[in-house]
């Protein structure tokens, strides 16, 4: 990465009864951080990460169903019942 271990300084600011800090832009871009971030403790500080919203892959997505032994026997008589020719 072009920019590892540079360095910003951004001013710790009142908001509300809290203080925090505002982070540019074009930070948020770069990073994608959206309505949450994920904060690491680490012996040297803190690190921001964002949060990914956790979408399973079609494969893991089928992995966790076969895991989950659903009764799919009735299955047939649900499709034979007519009511999609109402719709």
């Amino acid at each position: 990465m072009k920019n590892a271990g540079k360095q910003i300084e951004l001013k710790v600011v009142a908001i509300g009864n809290s203080r925090g800090v505002r982070l540019p832009k074009t930070l948020l871009d770069r990073y994608s951080l959206r309505d949450k971030v994920l904060v690491e403790l680490r012996e040297e500080g803190l690190l921001l990460k964002g949060k990914r919203e956790s979408r399973l892959s079609w494969a893991e997505t089928y992995k966790k169903m076969a895991g989950e032994r659903e009764d799919w026997s009735d299955l047939d008589a649900t499709l034979s019942d007519g009511l999609e020719a109402d719709a």
